[in-house]
Parts: C-alpha cells; structure tokens; sequence
C-alpha cells in the first residue's frame, strides 16, 4: 500500500492529511457523508440522548419522542443498532420485552451531541436575533420589489395607453 493511502474501504478524505470537507461531501458512497447523515438526522439525535440517561423499551421511545411514528422509530433504532450505536435485547418473556441501549461507541456520541445541544442553550438568544433581522430584511427586500414591480406596470400601462 502507498504512503499516505487509507487502509478504511470507503474513505473519502484526501491522502496527504489536509482537511477539506468537501472532499466528502460531494462524493456520493462516502462512508463520512452516510454517518453523518444517519447520526445527525432529528429522530437519531433524540434517541442517542434519551437513550444516555437509561436502556428503553420500544413504547417508550415512542411516547418520549413527540412525533415519531412507529415505522420511523423501527428504521432509526435499526440504523443505530447496524452502526453499532445501540444495542436490541430481546428478553424472553411473554409478550416479548425488548429493550434498547447505548453502546460504548454510542456513549462516545452522546458526548458530541451534548456538546452541540450546550451550544445550541448558548447561542439561541444570537441565533433568535439573526432570524429576526433576516426576516426584517426579506419582508423589506419583497416590499421593494413588490413596489418596483408596480412601477414597471404602470409605466408598460402608460405606454401602451399612450399616456407617456
């Protein structure tokens, strides 16, 4: 093997140890891109972190997550388990029990997460104050170019009247 090539099937960053994120951003099959993309959706995060507090049963999970429906909580669960985030204990009992859990690697991310959702607490004052302006200034930018637009009609309607 070349120095400088990676040993991992499917990694998508450059050889020479430069970080450009778009080098596995705009590859399709990158195995960064579909991690990130699993992990980072809504219905994974809040599962990662109810799921730091204690193991769960499926019910659970489902009435703690506030809009998730039955189908999207079996696929978000079986996207953690495949990726080795959570953990599915099947206890024989009748009806059966099964429970979910954070695996070591999965703990390693709620560490991550947490650190966001701390960031998130932080700045939402900023965050609330920058959608405000924002909306200021598009309600602003539209009513400028709703008036331009009624300018350039009536001036067309005063040509074509022969008003001008």
């Amino acid at each position: 093997m070349e120095d400088g090539t990676s040993k991992f099937l499917g990694h998508c960053g450059d050889t020479d140890g430069d970080y450009d994120v778009l080098q596995w951003d705009t590859r399709e099959g990158c195995d960064v891109r579909q991690i990130l993309d699993r992990i980072a959706d809504k219905w994974s995060l809040l599962a990662i972190a109810l799921l730091d507090r204690r193991s769960l049963r499926f019910t659970e999970l489902r009435k703690l997550i506030d809009g998730i429906s039955q189908r999207m909580l079996t696929q978000t669960l079986r996207h953690l388990e495949r990726d080795g985030l959570v953990i599915r204990t099947v206890h024989a009992t009748v009806p059966p029990r099964v429970d979910y859990a954070l695996t070591p690697l999965g703990t390693t991310l709620h560490a991550t997460i947490q650190a966001l959702v701390t960031w998130t607490e932080t700045h939402q004052g900023e965050i609330a104050t920058a959608r405000a302006a924002y909306d200021v200034r598009m309600a602003d930018e539209q009513k400028s170019a709703a008036d331009e637009a009624a300018k350039r009609k009536a001036v067309a309607r005063d040509v074509i009247t022969g008003r001008r």
